[in-house]
């Protein structure tokens, strides 16, 4: 959604919260797709009419470029012309078009079979690899924050709900049971995991509290189990402009990339480290209680992660393009090696994902 979108919403906001009549919108908002079935029970189960209104006004500004004309439409279609016509009065009209598409991604390189990796479907070693044969095989969580409060002084993070709809859409094809929430306030320390990220509220969540919630003295059923975080957000304020190397005789070169200058954003406001939290050099984690933990981040501690507003972020973008061109030969570990050395070679700006991994065994995904 536009930024002029959102200020129209937010200016009007008190009215909207109290005249809104929501049980003749949500047909129409589902027709109109500007949310699907489970986002409509999500916002329904916010509680009173009025928490459902905000909560509604909060998800929308999530749902794309259209979603504000869409809702004017959703709106009349409902005969609620009053609201519609106070929306118009500031927000204008326009003819609801499909967007240009977007140029094709440069194809996926898969490494070359080596002598201790081959590109052939292992079967599952009790001794090496996570057991995945169940259905579900997991459950996953992911958390959408774009629309930020104006107090917070973040911006809205526009192409966030493409990396959403794209993770949301590849899990589940691995037979797990996927939970969406979107723009979620902190409800409520840093050590080990750098970084942070930050609820709707402006308040930062570091991640070590939340990888903690799911560690073996917290969370004992997951004792053995793989958990697995990826963090999509800015490590830092630092921008990376690269290195030059030499390429040699190897003959790989850095894959084509497109730029759309207005549509590149740096993602969010980092969380800086609380310094005095952070762990001694040789700090020694305990390994019953953090193992089998792998916390994926879409750049270097201290760098900025990047954003085109039209296709997501570059970390999510070619995350998921190669799980879905790996995931049935390679495990995550080996995949997030690949997904690292395409996002190194976009854009003018660099940047380079990392993991830290606890993990005791390879984990493949269940592609069946």
């Amino acid at each position: 959604m536009e930024q002029r979108h959102r200020q129209i919403l937010l200016r009007n906001r008190v009215r909207l919260v109290t005249s809104l009549q929501l049980e003749d919108l949500w047909d129409r908002l589902l027709e109109k797709e500007v949310f699907s079935a489970d986002m409509v029970e999500e916002i329904q189960a916010a509680g009173t009419r009025r928490d459902q209104a905000r909560q509604l006004l909060i998800d929308l500004q999530s749902r794309g470029s259209d979603a504000f004309h869409l809702f004017l439409q959703c709106l009349r279609g409902s005969g609620q012309h009053d609201l519609a016509d106070l929306l118009q009065e500031t927000g204008g009209t326009r003819e609801v078009k499909t967007p240009a598409p977007l140029p094709p991604s440069p194809p996926l390189k898969i490494p070359e079979p080596r002598d201790d990796f081959d590109q052939k479907p292992k079967p599952l070693n009790m001794k090496t690899d996570y057991p995945m044969n169940f259905d579900p095989c997991g459950r996953c969580l992911i958390i959408n924050n774009m629309a930020f409060s104006e107090a917070s002084g973040l911006s809205y993070r526009t192409g966030s709900d493409i990396d959403r709809d794209k993770l949301q859409r590849r899990i589940s094809s691995y037979h797990f049971d996927v939970m969406v929430k979107n723009n979620l306030k902190a409800a409520t320390r840093h050590t080990r995991f750098p970084g942070g990220v930050f609820g709707t509220d402006g308040v930062p969540i570091p991640v070590e509290r939340i990888v903690n919630y799911f560690n073996g003295s917290n969370c004992p059923g997951l004792r053995g189990k793989p958990k697995l975080f990826f963090i999509q957000a800015c490590g830092g304020e630092e921008k990376d402009r690269g290195c030059t190397v030499d390429l040699g005789d190897s003959g790989d070169q850095p894959p084509p990339h497109y730029s759309h200058t207005n549509s590149l954003q740096s993602d969010a406001t980092a969380v800086p480290p609380d310094k005095k939290d952070a762990d001694e050099t040789d700090a020694q984690a305990i390994l019953p209680t953090t193992s089998d933990i792998l916390v994926s981040y879409s750049s270097y501690p201290g760098f900025v992660s990047w954003r085109e507003t039209r296709s997501g972020s570059w970390y999510v973008e070619n995350l998921d393009e190669v799980l879905a061109q790996c995931s049935g030969t390679f495990d995550l570990q080996s995949m997030l090696v690949m997904v690292a050395d395409r996002v190194a070679v976009k854009g003018t700006y660099k940047q380079i994902p990392v993991y830290f991994n606890s993990l005791r065994k390879r984990f493949f995904f269940r592609t069946d």
